[in-house]
């Protein structure tokens, strides 16, 4: 019903509003769910990742752009971080970017916290590749990075602690960042960086039983910030790829279950009924786009994404938009029943 790159089944009012990096789901097949769109979404993470950081310098400067509190521009934010009125420093939510570390005596100044532990990968994770994918590393106080140590993550509530056993709790305000991270380092790394292995507790909702309840839990729980997209756009221009539980959490429930985490497209969670098999071809044409199983009676626009209309000729199910500027272009067919809406590219 949803393949991107051909068909939208969705009134052009919810196509307009998607987001600009909407693209970036172009040929992942929406339809899919469980393992199948998880290898989709791997695939996609895994080749457009096309700039490997250096864990020094690369993702120092990463952190420093796409950790800053956007409230402040001269903080960052520190994972796991509460309070900056109270005297103790350890628990500090922001410092200013500059206070940083690089030595081992690092008291009061951040550091960068792998959020999936080095020594928990298999194999360990060095400081290349998965260790320096800024996609999971974040700035901390450096007390603070001692205290979380490689423990593995348990539910709790409030602020953050270790909890009994040895496992740590993020805090209510970072666990839906950190089970997207962790959703995200298994996509990317697969068996490297299994969820299971960082997040403790039962993983029944999921079929394939690969993803800790609690990170499912935490998804829906805790929504995604303004923060966190930015942070996933400055990482995309340093990395090339994106987190997708960032751009939809959605994707999770689909993939895993559990409990319906919030749906950022709109079109995804919708229930409607496909009612005919029309397909627009060349999707990247140079102006001559034919229509296929057009068993109806239609009528048509062609607009820019902006919603404008662009001058067309239709004939015989043939759509000619030459003498239009090249780019992408929305066709919409509708009938009494429906509206289906095409993206094609002009070159």
């Amino acid at each position: 019903m949803k393949k991107l790159y051909a068909l939208l089944f969705v009134p052009f009012c919810a196509f307009a509003q998607l987001p600009d990096y909407f693209e970036y789901y172009e040929g992942v097949d929406l339809t899919l769910t469980g393992n199948a769109l998880k290898e989709q979404l791997a695939t996609l993470v895994t080749q457009t990742h096309t700039t490997e950081l250096t864990y020094t310098p690369d993702v120092w400067t990463a952190l420093e752009a796409a950790d800053l509190d956007p409230d402040n521009p001269e903080n960052v934010f520190l994972i796991y971080g509460y309070d900056d009125t109270d005297a103790d420093t350890n628990n500090d939510r922001t410092r200013d970017k500059d206070d940083n570390c690089h030595t081992l005596s690092c008291s009061g100044l951040w550091v960068r916290e792998h959020v999936f532990p080095r020594s928990l990968g298999n194999p360990n994770l060095e400081y290349a590749g998965p260790g320096a994918d800024a996609h999971h590393l974040r700035a901390i106080d450096a007390n603070m990075n001692s205290s979380r140590s490689n423990r593995r993550f348990a539910d709790g509530s409030g602020h953050a602690t270790t909890i009994t056993g040895g496992f740590f709790y993020p805090g209510d305000e970072w666990r839906g960042d950190i089970a997207r991270m962790m959703m995200y380092m298994y996509v990317r790394y697969g068996t490297q960086c299994e969820a299971n292995v960082v997040g403790s507790g039962s993983s029944s909702y999921s079929p394939m039983t690969d993803m800790p309840n609690i990170f499912l839990e935490w998804n829906q729980e805790d929504p995604v910030s303004q923060y966190e997209k930015n942070r996933n756009t400055i990482l995309q221009d340093m990395q090339g790829n994106r987190n997708p539980f960032i751009d939809n959490p959605y994707l999770a429930t689909l993939i895993w279950n559990g409990p319906a985490a919030e749906d950022t497209w709109q079109e995804l969670g919708l229930n409607i009924k496909e009612t005919s098999q029309i397909v627009i071809y060349p999707t990247i044409n140079t102006g001559i786009v034919s229509i296929q199983n057009a068993n109806i009676e239609y009528s048509i626009r062609v607009v820019n994404p902006l919603g404008q209309r662009v001058s067309h000729k239709l004939q015989d199910n043939v759509i000619d938009i030459t003498g239009n500027a090249p780019g992408i272009y929305l066709i919409e067919l509708s009938d009494k029943a429906h509206i289906e809406v095409f993206k094609v590219i002009l070159q």
